[in-house]
């Protein structure tokens, strides 16, 4: 017999029977390129999930500027009376123009592929169904979606909707792909993305080369310094992803850049390996170069705290309940979670579908964790609830 109270059952049992409908909406959205870029691609994206959630009549709100994707925020069961749960996720991907339809979304026995599968266009599929099944049931507990658009570019538009629609959360559940054991992320870096400039002096490279100065020579001192920054037992990695510069073959280059990630644990190393960076951009090995340095996108390092573990450990339960054995664990890689944690809110990341190979031809996500994970998700915040019911009837006696 069903121990659980009729909403909460009913709510449960209609995601354990939305499989089919999960797969046709993930397939819809998957098969549209969605690069952080290009703005009609993410609103194609928001199309489809406003549609759902207007199907199961949940108003969808859009946001943004004159110039981006528009995100989709979205409430359920609003009342004042008690701090919402803000369920998140990103509609950008890291592909490129062409790829959807070159690799479309396809199923493979257990899996299912496609560009974002994981990364993370699954996690926006399950929120989307949380969503509507708690607008569906009327449990009362308010809930907050919010779709963005720029996470992978470190979220330059979305971060102040982001840091506004957690600020008055009870807690945070980011929908990033679980890691491939099933566990959640307690834990990620702080990253940088960094853009260096360098500024040389053109010259015919045959008829007056000592006459030139060369801007390719002096990022490459660069480079090999920067590299000299990583500190693996420090937890402090840094990666020159992409380099440009030149004229031509027979030019000295008068111009060069190179594009950084820097990735490390703790707060307190932020500062420490700027500086550093800092004194190799502004140290000249070539004379008569120069040379600047701009951040071009940054993301918090998201730290456990008392309550964000005692989140895991009413994730944990959930999950049990459901059979699952999730753990929380580290990751070097970087999420929207570290700015709702920056605040102190209480946030969980990797809720989403299990899944991996994200940013590869492989990416995939566990078929049947699409339903699964959607489920320990309702739970979490059925049990949060409840607690918050009792709590209020503790008070009143």
């Amino acid at each position: 017999m069903d121990s659980r109270a009729p909403a909460d059952a009913r709510i449960v049992d209609w995601l354990g029977t939305s499989q089919a409908a999960m797969e046709s909406l993930l397939g819809r959205i998957v098969d549209i390129d969605s690069p952080s870029s290009h703005v009609a691609g993410i609103n194609a994206v928001g199309d489809e999930i406003a549609s759902f959630l207007a199907e199961h009549g949940i108003a969808v709100e859009r946001a943004g500027n004159e110039r981006s994707a528009r995100l989709l925020k979205v409430s359920v069961n609003g009342n004042a009376d008690a701090p919402p749960i803000l369920l998140m996720g990103h509609m950008d991907t890291v592909f490129p123009l062409g790829t959807a339809p070159a690799r479309p979304f396809e199923a493979r026995g257990d899996r299912l592929h496609g560009p974002g599968v994981a990364d993370m266009k699954s996690g926006l599929v399950m929120n989307a169904f949380v969503l509507a099944a708690f607008a569906q049931f009327g449990d009362g507990q308010p809930l907050d979606g919010l779709f963005t658009i720029d996470e992978e570019i470190a979220s330059p538009v979305s971060r102040d909707f982001i840091l506004d629609a957690a600020r008055d959360a009870a807690f945070v559940l980011n929908a990033e792909p679980a890691r491939k054991n099933g566990n959640v992320v307690i834990e990620r870096k702080g990253g940088l993305f960094l853009r260096i400039e360098v500024s040389g002096k053109s010259a015919h490279a045959g008829v007056d080369f000592v006459s030139g100065v060369s801007a390719i020579s002096e990022l490459a001192h660069k480079i090999v310094a920067l590299g000299a920054l990583t500190d693996i037992p420090d937890e402090i990695t840094v990666n020159v992803g992409l380099v440009s510069g030149g004229q031509s073959i027979n030019t000295v280059a008068p111009r060069a850049g190179a594009s950084v990630d820097i990735r490390y644990a703790r707060e307190e190393q932020r500062a420490s390996i700027l500086e550093k960076v800092g004194g190799i951009v502004d140290a000249m090995d070539v004379p008569g170069t120069t040379a600047r340095l701009e951040i071009i996108g940054e993301f918090l390092p998201m730290m456990p705290t008392a309550d964000s573990l005692a989140l895991l450990e009413s994730y944990r339960e959930a999950s049990a309940s459901l059979g699952l054995g999730v753990e929380g664990e580290a990751t070097g890689g970087c999420s929207d979670a570290g700015l709702t944690a920056s605040l102190g809110v209480p946030t969980l990341c990797g809720t989403g579908p299990v899944g991996g190979n994200a940013h590869t031809d492989d990416e995939y996500i566990e078929r049947d964790s699409l339903v699964t994970r959607a489920q320990a998700l309702a739970l979490v915040i059925l049990r949060h609830r409840s607690e918050r019911r009792k709590t209020a009837v503790s008070d009143r006696n």
